[in-house]
């Protein structure tokens, strides 16, 4: 995997774990403020779901690495097969 190949993989896996994780813990407000959407969060906590999701797509891209890299997935070989 080249390094250009590695960030496309990272950035992919990286805003697919952050819609899954935007969603976790949401509430909103007791009080409805005029000043804002009726269905925005209290407390989104932004800060602590970019760094949980940072983490999940560490692990998940190395993962993807390893099998990519070990050879057991030979995407080259599959593009021959199909288009080949």
């Amino acid at each position: 995997m080249s390094i250009f190949s590695g960030i496309v993989v990272f950035v992919c896996i990286w805003w697919t774990v952050i819609f899954c994780i935007l969603p976790i813990g949401l509430s909103t407000p007791a009080e409805h403020d005029p000043l804002t959407a009726p269905g925005a969060p209290a407390n989104p906590q932004i800060g602590k779901k970019m760094l949980i999701t940072t983490v999940i797509s560490v692990v998940l891209w190395l993962i993807a690495y390893a099998v990519i890299s070990s050879g057991v997935i030979d995407l080259r070989e599959l593009s021959l097969q199909k288009y080949g």
